[in-house]
């Protein structure tokens, strides 16, 4: 399984929300840059990178931070917020994502989002599939849509998708355990997918609860940054 570190960014600092509340803001580093030289320092690989902001604003606005981890490290990141148009999915690659995720357009342009997925390709444009109870969650979390999740991930797999980033909004920060039971239901129900846990990882043993429910990757925020798991205990994982 994949250990995917997370930083979310809002005025070029590292924060964390809990539950996707922009109101329950907690900023653990100013200098995103050597968070992710950290991560990299210790072995790992990847890198989930949001910018909240640009969720909020509709298109990337910290893409000077992007550039400088890509520049300052080896990292393969995957970038989210903001991602609307042709012209800011150039711009986040170009900048330097190996990965981009698309979350509340996936859901309002479905269209838009099959034409990326057979431009760029599975392994380019992940979906992310924000979730609270049944529901995909759109407009960085603020509002319920239609689609179940179950729907979401069988049509996107239909349209190419491979690779899903499903976040519990409800559990997103707050570090009290990972939705172990939407992820077994999730991999037997859809055994082709590649999903990546998002949203309550708190202990090592989460983790080991989640590779042996066979998830592909799971991202670990907020837990990293408050030392219930520290980065050497991460190490058998590598």
């Amino acid at each position: 399984m994949e250990i995917i570190p997370a930083i979310d960014l809002v005025n070029g600092h590292c924060v964390r929300l809990s539950a996707g509340d922009f109101a329950r803001q907690t900023t653990y580093d100013s200098d995103p840059v050597a968070v992710a030289r950290r991560f990299a320092d210790a072995g790992l690989r990847r890198l989930h990178l949001v910018d909240l902001d640009g969720a909020r604003a509709g298109q990337p606005v910290n893409l000077a931070v992007l550039e400088a981890i890509a520049r300052q490290t080896t990292l393969d990141i995957d970038a989210g917020g903001g991602i609307q148009t042709q012209a800011a999915l150039t711009r986040v690659l170009n900048a330097g994502a190996a990965h981009v995720t698309a979350g509340s357009l996936a859901v309002r342009e479905p269209a838009t989002v099959h034409a990326w997925l057979s431009q760029y390709g599975a392994d380019t444009v992940f979906l992310g599939a924000d979730f609270k109870g049944e529901h995909i969650m759109v407009n960085a979390w603020a509002e319920q849509s239609l689609l179940t999740l179950a729907g979401f991930i069988a049509s996107y797999l239909a349209a190419g998708g491979t690779t899903f980033i499903c976040t519990d909004v409800s559990k997103d920060g707050l570090l009290q355990g990972p939705s172990l039971a939407t992820y077994k239901t999730l991999v037997q129900q859809f055994p082709s997918a590649r999903f990546i846990a998002s949203g309550g990882v708190t202990t090592v043993a989460d983790l080991e609860a989640l590779a042996e429910a066979g998830m592909y990757g799971a991202i670990i925020g907020k837990a990293l940054y408050e030392g219930t798991i520290a980065l050497p205990d991460l190490r058998p994982f590598l």
